[in-house]
């Protein structure tokens, strides 16, 4: 799919909006990156971009990516160390295997959106807001 058309379909305020109610009950940082580009490899590709984002700058090392590269058909989910000791993988492959089920079904908005909410659900979790 066309980026520029992949993201036409996605209402920008809802997924800013989601976005921020995530990280309101977090102290760490979601993002979420709509390639222009083809890429080859997604994870690579996004774990390029989270360290160009400075996700990785973070003290508690609790930043996520979300990395969608709708061109290629491909996307990636990356958390830093510290978020992925507290998870584990097992958290990351159930997250994109649910977000695969609503890209499957063109539900682009939806899949976008159970990612960031699930992300920061488990944030909150490991790394509360602090006042």
């Amino acid at each position: 799919m066309h980026p520029k058309k992949f993201t036409k379909q996605l209402p920008h305020d809802s997924l800013v909006e989601a976005i921020r109610q995530a990280e309101q009950k977090t102290s760490g940082q979601i993002r979420v990156f709509i390639s222009h580009r083809a890429v080859a490899d997604a994870v690579e590709s996004a774990q390029k971009e989270f360290v160009r984002e400075g996700l990785g700058q973070s003290p508690e090392r609790n930043g996520v990516l979300i990395f969608v590269a709708p061109r290629s058909h491909k996307f990636a989910v990356i958390g830093d160390e510290g978020i992925h000791a507290k998870c584990g993988e097992i958290f990351w492959q159930e997250l994109t295997t649910a977000m695969t089920e609503y890209f499957r079904k063109s539900q682009f908005t939806e899949g976008i959106i159970h990612g960031v909410e699930r992300a920061g659900e488990m944030m909150a979790g490991h790394f509360p807001r602090q006042k």
